[in-house]
């Protein structure tokens, strides 16, 4: 990202800031590595620290409405303090780790409609913090994620968006003050008994939680059902998702089997996926195109509604820019 102004809490003349990410796209769990550039203004400077944090654009609600806004979910300081010399040009590199739960930003190269994350670097001097330089980075699922949901558009889902959400899911070790959303629009075999179906992850080294939450509006049972279970990566490379999730689903269909509550809130009660069942039916893909094949085809599927880089991009500045005010 191109820094375009001098640092405006120092006033004119003052040092200017570049962060430039040699690694932009990362993982869960993963590193991003860079460069802070730092170039001297019109006087030495004697500069605290750099801290860089990663944020995203979260939902907030309040009241009885939502708004935006930018959330803060990891930081690292990569200088301490020194003197940057008037016209100097020092370059600080870093390496920076990407929480577990870090929320996935794209799918197959595409960014996720109301996704945005990036990297925000502070320079301190005498006691003044400038939040100056704002850099997007984009979020890929682990394989073990991948696989889960690329068994959605093999079902016939459609992609509709993604959100972060404030608050902690209950029962779970979250670590993150929020929890991400993907949601889908379902098949036509489903319309009339099950809605929109989300998925949150909950990822640790050693595996992770998956919570599916679908609605269904008509039956004996309306109201949110909830799947939910614990899975190793390994394993979760192993299983069929699609058979497994079907089955869910068209349970669901035909019996309700349904725990109420919203798993973003303490009071929420939880049953579990395929009755705590992980991984007894294993084999390929099938059923339809994985998410590579649709990305590579441009065509619709769980990439479909996505919107370009810039657009998120703009946005996103929009949020960060208001929050600084």
């Amino acid at each position: 990202m191109v820094f375009k102004r001098m640092l405006g809490a120092f006033g004119v003349g003052a040092p200017s800031v570049d962060t430039v990410l040699a690694t932009p796209r990362t993982r869960p769990g993963g590193t991003l590595t860079g460069e802070v550039r730092l170039k001297g203004g019109d006087f030495d400077a004697e500069i605290e620290h750099i801290t860089l944090g990663l944020v995203a654009r979260v939902e907030v609600e309040f009241g009885d409405g939502e708004g935006a806004g930018v959330g803060e979910f990891s930081r690292a300081q990569v200088s301490g303090p020194f003197t940057l010399r008037k016209g100097e040009e020092r370059v600080i590199d870093f390496q920076i780790p990407v929480p577990w739960e870090a929320p996935i930003s794209e799918i197959a190269g595409q960014r996720l409609t109301g996704m945005a994350l990036g990297v925000r670097t502070e320079l301190a001097i005498a006691k003044a913090v400038d939040k100056g330089d704002l850099d997007m980075v984009d979020v890929e699922p682990l394989p073990s994620q991948f696989r889960i949901l690329d068994a959605f558009p093999q079902l016939g889902f459609r992609f509709k968006s993604a959100d972060l959400e404030v608050g902690q899911i209950y029962g779970s070790r979250q670590e993150l003050p929020f929890y991400q959303e993907i949601e889908f629009y379902p098949p036509p075999q489903y319309a009339g008994s099950v809605g929109e179906v989300e998925v949150t992850f909950v990822t640790n080294p050693g595996g992770l939680e998956v919570i599916l939450e679908a609605d269904k509006s008509s039956g004996r049972y309306s109201g949110d059902a909830i799947g939910r279970f614990t899975i190793s990566h390994d394993d979760a490379m192993n299983t069929d998702w699609s058979g497994e999730i079907g089955r869910w689903l068209s349970g669901l269909a035909q019996y309700g089997g349904f725990h109420g509550g919203h798993h973003g809130h303490h009071d929420g009660h939880h049953g579990d996926f395929h009755g705590g069942h992980h991984g007894g039916h294993h084999g390929g893909h099938h059923g339809g195109p994985g998410l590579g094949m649709v990305a590579a085809a441009g065509a619709a599927g769980v990439v479909g509604g996505l919107v370009a880089g810039e657009i998120v991009e703009e946005v996103f500045e929009d949020v960060f820019e208001g929050d600084e005010d």
